[in-house]
């Protein structure tokens, strides 16, 4: 009988490890935040944000623009592939880090990037200051975001081009410029746009909405570990903006721990190239939306 007992106890407590270990498996499958709006603010660029304790960045195509935290315009840079090794003419979404501005930059033609390359500007000039070209031997076929991984002091960059390139994000040291790694992402977001790295997460944000079927674009999260293979799951659907148009990159206020998102409305874009306005509208209007995080 005590043999029985202890056999059932036995049993009970792995059982319990196993629902554990369950529950703890499940919810790397469920949404980390809850994301509540605050405020937006129109901006001037279009395709990349970023944020330190004192202002926050914004990426054109081929413009850099600085603000304070009420959204006052401070600087810009309308030249900023001036002095690159490389040449360039797009720039994608960003990440800042103390007074050094990551910038996403390749040469753009015919569909796919070239020449990628990791550019790093003064962030109180907004002017260049050095850079690293990205490893062929990656597979990487275009760059549409990066983000910095603060905790190993790395780079993690995607593509917005799809087929075998999209697949993955691609990790760089950015002591070194050396190429890491790359993760193959379980499953695959359609048109990565931006990127953050926080506290040990990957955020991807996806163009995979139809705007003229008013379809939302949405925010994944990469479970990034040490594997060469990630799960991915949906963060959330972004179906509180004014009208759907174009996601674009992300960040954290490292100040007050919101999310900022950068949405385009207004221009009809089809596989990333401009086809007129859409009705009520004669320009593209480029917005941050705020948001409030709260852990799940």
């Amino acid at each position: 009988m005590k043999k029985l007992v202890t056999g059932l106890m036995l049993s009970l407590a792995a059982a319990g490890m196993s629902f554990s270990a369950m529950a703890a498996d499940m919810s790397d499958m469920l949404p980390k935040y809850e994301y509540k709006l605050k405020s937006s603010f129109e901006v001037a660029g279009r395709q990349g944000v970023a944020a330190n304790e004192d202002f926050i960045f914004v990426s054109g195509s081929k413009s850099i623009f600085k603000y304070d935290k009420q959204g006052k315009l401070m600087a810009k840079n309308l030249k900023p592939f001036k002095g690159y090794p490389l040449e360039a003419n797009h720039i994608g979404d960003i990440d800042v880090v103390g007074d050094d501005l990551y910038i996403s930059a390749e040469f753009f033609v015919d569909g796919a990037g070239k020449d990628i390359q990791i550019a790093v500007h003064d962030a109180k000039t907004l002017k260049f200051k050095r850079s690293f070209a990205f490893d062929p031997a990656s597979g990487q076929r275009e760059v549409a975001a990066l983000a910095v991984d603060r905790i190993k002091n790395t780079a993690w960059m995607c593509s917005w081009v799809g087929g075998e390139s999209g697949r993955y994000i691609y990790e760089y040291d950015l002591t070194t410029g050396k190429y890491l790694r790359k993760v193959h992402m379980q499953p695959v977001p359609q048109y990565c746009q931006g990127m953050l790295a926080n506290d040990g997460d990957v955020f991807l944000t996806a163009d995979d909405g139809i705007a003229d079927d008013n379809a939302a674009d949405n925010m994944y999260r990469v479970n990034v570990t040490d594997q060469a293979y990630a799960s991915v799951v949906q963060e959330k659907k972004f179906t509180e903006v004014k009208q759907n148009g174009e996601i674009e990159g992300l960040t954290i206020d490292p100040t007050t721990g919101e999310m900022m998102v950068l949405f385009n409305r207004g221009k009809r874009v089809v596989l990333g190239m401009p086809k007129g306005h859409y009705p009520r509208y004669d320009r593209e209007i480029h917005e941050v939306y705020v948001y409030e995080r709260i852990a799940n």
